[in-house]
C-alpha cells in the first residue's frame, strides 16, 4: 500500500512516515504507537524512556566533531486527529492510514492523513537511525495526546530534558519560522430537557443533514471564515416555532480542534404546516448557500423524510437550546493589535449532542492573551448559564510567548535566506504548540519552530506537499550542522 510514498525523496524519512501510519494512533490511545517508539529506539541500540505519561524519549550522542555544540531537543507529537468522511468505511482503532500521491501531494483517501505531526516524528526517527547526519548530541522528544489536550507536555517533568535548544518540527508553513502560539480552553457546556409525547399520527419525521463543508484546523484556519456545520444547521432550526417544529436530537462536529464538517438533527412538524415549514427552510437553505458559495462550493443540506419520532423535547427546553446555541461565538473574537493579521482570540463551537435528555456543547476557545482566553470562556459561560447550562472549565494551557531575539531564531533565519535567498517569515501562530508548556519546566531553553507545508490539517481534505517535505529536510540537516558551540 506504501510503495510508491517509499520511493519519495527523502526516502529515509518518508519510510519512516509510511511506518508511522501503520499504527493507529489517536489522541488517548497512543499505547500502540507509544511501543512503536520504544521498539523503535531500543532497535538502535539507543538510551531510551517512556516517562509517567507516556512520552518517549531518545537520546543519542553528537556525532564526531560535533560534540561541543549545544545539545539539541528534537520534538514533535505522536497522536494525529482521527476525521473521515460520513461515507468513509474506515475503523482508526485497527487500520494504518491509506495514503496516495495525487500530484505534488501526499493524501489519505477519505480520512485525515497524520501528516501532523507525523512528518516531524518520522523526520526525527530517520535523523536517530542515521550514521551519516550531523548533529550535536540530541533527545528525541516524542510526545502524546497534543491534540486533546497536550496531557503529554503538561505531564514532562523538569529535569527529563537536558538540552539546551528545543526544535519543534510542528508548524504548517514550510516558508515560516514561528516563535508564539496561542493558548487554549475548553469550555463545556452541559443540561438537561424534558420530553412530551405527541401523537405520530399528527407529525411528519424529517431529517435535516448538513455536510459538504471543509472543516479544518479550529486554530490555523479559523479566520478563513468556513462553516460551522453545527451553526448551520442550528440556524436552520431557529424560530421555527412559528411552524411548531419539534426537536428531537441533534448530533454534530466531533473533536475540539477540527471545525465540525458535518451535523445532523432528527426533527418533526404538524402535518398542517408541513408545506410552509419546508418552503420557510429551502428559502434559509438557499440564502446560507449563497453566502459560503465562495468558500463552502460543496456545502450540501438534505431533508429527508424518515420515521416520525415518539417524544420531543418540550418546547420551552428547545427554544433555550437553540437560542444558546445561536448565540454562542464561533469564529475570530479579536485580531491581534500588535501583531499584523495574527488572530489573538477565537471560539469554535466544536460538538453538540443533544439526545437522550441532556444537551451537550463543547467548545475550544483560544487566544495568544491569557486575559483574553478567559474573557471570551467567561462570555461563553455567561451565556450558556442564561439557558440554564452547567458550564465547566478545562484543558488550559499556555500559550507561547515571542522572544525576538532567540538565539536560535537568528540560526535558523540566516540559515532560510543563504538557502533560498530570501527571507523566511518569522510569525506566531493561532494553533497551539507544546512550546509554552513546555517553557514551564524549562524556562531556559532556547525554543523555535517550524515544519513543511501541510494544508487541511484536523479534516480529511489534509495533505503534505512533496517538494516541501524535501525543503525542510534540507534545511533540517543545515540547522543541525550549525547548532551553536557551548559557552
Amino acid at each position: 500500500m506504501y510503495k510508491s510514498i517509499k520511493n519519495l525523496h527523502p526516502s529515509t524519512l518518508w519510510n519512516h512516515f509510511a511506518d508511522l501510519n501503520a499504527v493507529p494512533r489517536a489522541s488517548k490511545k497512543e499505547d500502540k504507537v507509544i511501543q512503536f517508539a520504544l521498539d523503535f529506539g531500543n532497535s538502535l541500540g539507543l538510551e531510551t524512556i517512556k516517562d509517567h505519561v507516556g512520552n518517549v524519549i531518545i537520546r543519542k550522542p553528537a556525532t564526531a566533531g560535533m560534540e561541543d555544540r549545544k545539545p539539541i531537543v528534537m520534538q514533535s507529537h505522536l497522536d494525529m486527529v482521527h476525521q473521515k468522511n460520513g461515507d468513509t468505511n474506515f475503523n482508526f482503532d485497527t487500520q494504518g492510514i491509506d495514503m496516495y500521491i495525487d500530484g505534488d501531494w501526499v493524501k489519505a483517501r477519505g480520512t485525515t492523513l497524520g501528516a501532523d505531526n507525523g512528518i516531524g516524528v518520522a523526520t526525527i526517527m530517520a535523523i536517530l537511525a542515521s550514521t551519516d547526519i550531523a548533529h550535536p548530541a540530541l533527545e528525541a522528544l516524542f510526545t502524546i495526546d497534543e491534540e486533546t489536550g497536550m496531557t503529554g507536555a503538561i505531564g514532562l517533568q523538569g529535569g527529563q530534558l537536558h538540552g539546551e535548544i528545543l526544535l519543534n518540527l510542528d508548524t504548517e508553513e514550510d516558508d515560516e519560522i514561528d516563535i508564539g502560539c496561542a493558548g487554549g480552553l475548553d469550555v463545556t457546556a452541559v443540561r438537561n430537557y424534558e420530553t412530551e409525547t405527541v401523537g405520530n399520527n399528527e407529525y411528519l419525521g424529517l431529517q435535516i443533514n448538513v455536510k459538504g463543508l471543509k472543516g479544518g484546523h479550529s486554530g490555523v484556519e479559523i479566520h478563513l471564515g468556513r462553516g460551522n456545520a453545527n451553526k448551520i444547521l442550528n440556524r436552520l432550526l431557529y424560530g421555527q416555532e412559528v411552524y411548531k417544529l419539534r426537536l428531537c436530537s441533534f448530533e454534530g462536529g466531533s473533536l475540539r480542534n477540527a471545525i465540525p464538517r458535518e451535523s445532523t438533527a432528527l426533527v418533526a412538524v404538524p402535518l398542517n404546516t408541513k408545506e410552509e415549514f419546508l418552503a420557510s427552510i429551502h428559502q434559509r437553505i438557499n440564502d446560507i448557500k449563497k453566502e459560503y458559495f465562495t468558500i463552502e462550493p460543496n456545502l450540501l443540506i438534505e431533508i429527508d423524510d424518515t420515521e416520525t419520532p415518539t417524544s420531543f423535547i418540550t418546547n420551552a427546553d428547545q427554544k433555550q437550546i437553540i437560542n444558546a446555541i445561536y448565540a454562542a461565538h464561533n469564529g475570530v473574537f479579536r485580531m491581534s493589535p500588535d501583531i499584523a493579521d495574527l488572530v489573538e482570540a477565537s471560539n469554535n463551537v466544536a460538538k453538540v449532542v443533544i439526545k437522550d435528555g441532556q444537551a451537550k456543547i463543547l467548545c475550544l476557545t483560544r487566544s495568544s492573551v491569557e486575559s483574553s482566553k478567559l474573557d471570551v470562556a467567561q462570555s461563553l459561560k455567561s451565556l450558556f448559564e442564561l439557558a440554564d447550562f452547567e458550564v465547566t472549565f478545562s484543558g488550559d494551557y499556555p500559550g507561547w510567548t515571542p522572544n525576538v531575539n532567540s538565539p536560535i531564531l537568528k540560526v535558523l533565519t540566516e540559515l532560510y535566506e543563504k538557502m533560498h535567498g530570501t527571507k523566511a517569515s518569522v510569525v506566531a501562530c493561532h494553533a497551539g504548540l507544546e512550546c509554552g508548556i513546555l517553557g514551564r519546566n524549562y524556562p531556559d531553553m532556547d525554543m523555535i519552530s517550524y515544519g513543511p507545508t501541510i494544508k487541511g490539517a484536523h479534516s480529511p481534505d489534509e495533505r503534505v506537499n512533496i517538494a516541501s517535505v524535501e525543503k525542510f529536510w534540507d534545511f533540517t540537516l543545515e540547522i543541525l550542522k550549525n547548532i551553536p558551540l557551548k559557552e
